[in-house]
């Protein structure tokens, strides 16, 4: 028989997300929630974010980007990226990121999108300062509407079948079974994994005012959930890192006495092995929320004993939205079961299978085939994760950090 979740199922919203975000009738706050960590003037509230996505839709409409187009975004973290991904996603446009790293400057990115066929008057400079043109291309405030024409727009709102079949994201899989592949995700797919992550972090506790830091990838599922989606909706202050820095990583806590954090694994490492660290205080952060990638039971152990938090583990992939599995926030066995990635959200079915197609007895390998609300998919559950042989060797006393790569013999 398939595992359950053990919690009731959840009502799901059947709507678009910028609807579920910001509900008809509900006032809108104008406290800053999107920071910039470097520049704490440069901040965002949810009023101005709902402005600059109005504008950005009208622009969009403007240079003739049809609903269901996708508009792909090339840029490090900063304030405006969940501003310009609720502008594209809330308008029935598709939002796709990329790694800024990819792709060595910005001549390179045209002369490609001008090889496909793409005309500069499509590719915009998108940043939260003002620019002027660079190589011919031009600031992307020169294509957005006017604030008295974002005062009369209104988006399409979905219902019903709508909101499940119309595509809002393709985010890029990390290719860990293979080439990374992209995955449309629907409006409901998104707001249920955020209703699932809302209701399994305050599973056995108060919600409480939250501060986080912004320094996940905002071109990643993960990084999207939470800053630009869950940030809103929880209302939680988010300090926001153009890149990762690790003393800036370190300074950010202190300074503004961040107290919850959602890190991979390789934060982790660093947080257990840097030197830097012992010159911070970190006394403020009471959680971590650890996913993307494995994570030994002894690295874990290390960093909850080494500050005294409490650490949450989860486990998910791009094709489920984000999380399937999660620790229950609040649970009375999360300081014994450290190594334990959690229990299956709401509405989340789970079963492992054979090569043949049928279930195995507890404790016996096989692949994972998951249910819920977002997508149907397996994941080979035999083969060994580099991560994994990683986890082992950070165990080794005089090892600060690792990588597993693959060799041709």
């Amino acid at each position: 028989m398939p595992l359950t979740s053990p919690f009731p199922p959840l009502r799901i919203q059947e709507t678009d997300l910028l609807t579920y975000l910001f509900p008809p009738g509900q006032s809108v706050s104008d406290k800053p929630l999107w920071i910039d960590a470097a520049n704490p003037d440069n901040s965002l509230s949810p009023s101005q974010m709902l402005r600059w996505v109005k504008r950005l839709a009208i622009g969009l409409d403007k240079i003739g980007c049809a609903r269901g187009q996708a508009a792909l975004i090339y840029t490090p973290n900063h304030i405006l990226v969940p501003a310009a991904y609720m502008g594209i996603v809330g308008s029935g446009r598709i939002f796709s990121g990329a790694n800024p790293a990819y792709t060595e400057s910005v001549k390179n990115a045209i002369a490609a999108g001008r090889k496909a066929g793409l005309t500069t008057d499509r590719i915009f400079l998108f940043s939260d300062l003002e620019h002027g043109k660079i190589d011919g291309v031009r600031d992307w405030r020169n294509m957005i509407g006017s604030s008295e024409e974002a005062d009369r727009y209104q988006w399409k709102r979905m219902t019903g079948d709508e909101s499940k079949r119309t595509i809002a994201t393709v985010n890029y899989s990390s290719g860990t079974t293979g080439l990374p592949k992209g995955v449309c995700i629907s409006h409901y797919s998104l707001i249920s994994n955020a209703e699932q992550i809302t209701f399994m972090r305050y599973a056995h506790k108060e919600r409480t005012q939250e501060r986080w830091m912004g320094f996940l990838p905002l071109y990643h599922a993960y990084g999207q959930l939470y800053a630009n989606i869950l940030a809103l909706k929880l209302h939680a202050t988010i300090y926001i890192m153009r890149q990762f820095v690790y003393e800036d990583f370190l300074r950010v806590i202190q300074t503004h006495k961040i107290n919850s954090l959602q890190v991979a694994p390789p934060i982790m490492v660093m947080l257990s092995k840097r030197p830097e660290t012992s010159k911070y205080d970190l006394s403020s952060v009471q959680e971590i929320t650890c996913g993307a990638a494995p994570l030994s039971k002894e690295l874990a152990d290390d960093v909850v004993r080494r500050f005294n938090v409490s650490l949450k583990q989860g486990y998910g992939m791009t094709e489920l939205t984000c999380g399937a599995i999660v620790m229950p926030g609040g649970a009375k066995e999360l300081k014994d079961n450290t190594g334990c990635v959690g229990t299956l959200c709401p509405n989340t079915e789970c079963s492992l299978k054979d090569d043949y197609g049928k279930e195995v007895q507890s404790g016996q390998p096989g692949e994972m085939y998951i249910r819920g609300p977002q997508e149907l998919i397996k994941v080979n559950g035999l083969q060994v994760a580099p991560a994994e042989l990683e986890a082992v060797l950070l165990e080794h006393e005089d090892i600060a950090d690792v990588a597993v790569v693959g060799i041709t013999l």
